[in-house]
């Protein structure tokens, strides 16, 4: 059963991590124009600081998962492979229950800033693209992270319980 969950988490992360692969080319994209624009032309691309600014920001939320479920993030084991499975399998228990409910809040309070955000009608200062679903963007970019930390947690107890 976990395993099954392992591979729809690993699945979700690689199609998120595409959103965020077709963000990059976007900044690629509005990043040359503008130079090109600007460099030869004498013209600036309207806006370009903006959507570059949020497509950064979708880029790195979307990346998030796939960087947990490739273990790219950091991980500091100075201590670890000195203690027993069964202690490293309650220490890791731990940090994983806790990188959940940061995250777990971190995904709800980013929906509550999109719903501000979308009430209030914040926007862009030049281009005036509204906030709002870039937030809510994100908040669900971080639910694949919740559940790979859900998945990793689980481990971490069947580790701790096999010894």
């Amino acid at each position: 059963m976990l395993d099954k969950f392992e591979k729809f988490n690993r699945r979700l992360s690689v199609w998120f991590e595409w959103i965020g692969v077709a963000g990059m080319l976007v900044i690629l994209f509005i990043t040359c124009i503008d130079v090109v624009g600007a460099k030869i032309f004498s013209w600036r691309l309207f806006g370009a600081i903006d959507v570059v600014m949020l497509t950064q920001i979708v880029t790195i939320a979307f990346a998030m998962s796939i960087t947990l479920v490739l273990g790219r993030h950091i991980n500091v084991d100075l201590f670890m492979g000195r203690l027993s499975k069964r202690l490293d399998g309650i220490i890791e228990s731990i940090a994983l229950l806790l990188g959940l409910g940061f995250f777990l809040v971190v995904v709800w309070q980013f929906f509550v800033l999109g719903y501000s955000f979308q009430t209030s009608g914040e926007h862009s200062a030049t281009a005036r693209i509204a906030y709002h679903p870039f937030t809510y963007g994100i908040a669900i970019a971080g639910i694949p992270v919740c559940m790979v930390y859900l998945q990793k947690f689980l481990s971490a107890l069947i580790k701790v319980v096999k010894g």
